[in-house]
This record gives C-alpha cells, structure tokens and sequence, in this order.
C-alpha cells in the first residue's frame, strides 16, 4: 500500500461513510448516552432506596448518577456543538441529544435523592 492511499484513508469525512459505519461523533455520543443511562439507574435505584428506607442510605448513589448525569450531559453537548452536519451525517448529532437528555434525566434522578437523603439524615 503506497502513502497516497493511506493518506486517502486517513482523510475521508464522515460524510463519506456509509449509513451503519461507526465514526468518532457516533461513537463518543453512544459512550455518553451509556454513562447517562447507568446514570439514570443509579438515581432510580438512590431515589427508591431513600424513600423506601427513610435513611440516608441512598446517598452515595446520589452522587454517582450526579457525577454520570453531568459527564453525559457534557460529552453530548461537546458532540452536539462539534457536529457539522444534520441527522444521518455521521457526526453523531442525534446520540448527542439523546446523551444531553439522558444526562440531565440522572442529574434530576441524582439530585432529587441527594435532597431526600439529606432530609431523611436530620435528626
């Protein structure tokens, strides 16, 4: 293979790419939309330990779907702002939204049980 093919490899855009390929914008906004998701879990699994138990128990998962929530939300605008084309482009403007949504969902989720089991620790 000569360098003037590598070099045609190496430069193609992801206009270029098929449908199903797999570019960095649709990669990174599926890892995003991951983080999110387990996010949004966590906060479900806190929110319903908080209320279940009445004790602060909830608290370290909390945390971690704030932390998860808000690096979702943040590596879907990064992709959003990034993209140059619309749906279907391969820029992965489409996952970025779905991540920036899901994000906030588990920063809502993670929020709601730092608040209850911040209320449910007083004396």
């Amino acid at each position: 293979m000569s360098v003037r093919h590598l070099i045609a490899a190496a430069s193609v855009q992801p206009a270029d790419v098929g449908a199903y390929a797999m570019t960095s914008g649709r990669l990174w906004s599926a890892v995003a939309a991951l983080v999110g998701i387990a996010g949004v879990v966590v906060g479900g699994w806190a929110l319903a330990r908080s209320r279940r138990t009445g004790t602060g128990s909830g608290r370290r998962g909390a945390l971690v779907a704030l932390a998860s929530g808000l690096a979702a939300a943040v590596g879907g605008g990064l992709v959003v702002a990034a993209a140059d084309g619309g749906p279907g482009t391969g820029y992965g403007i489409v996952g970025g939204y779905v991540a920036l949504a899901v994000g906030l969902l588990a920063v809502v989720l993670g929020g709601l049980a730092l608040a209850r089991s911040r209320r449910a620790g007083r004396p």
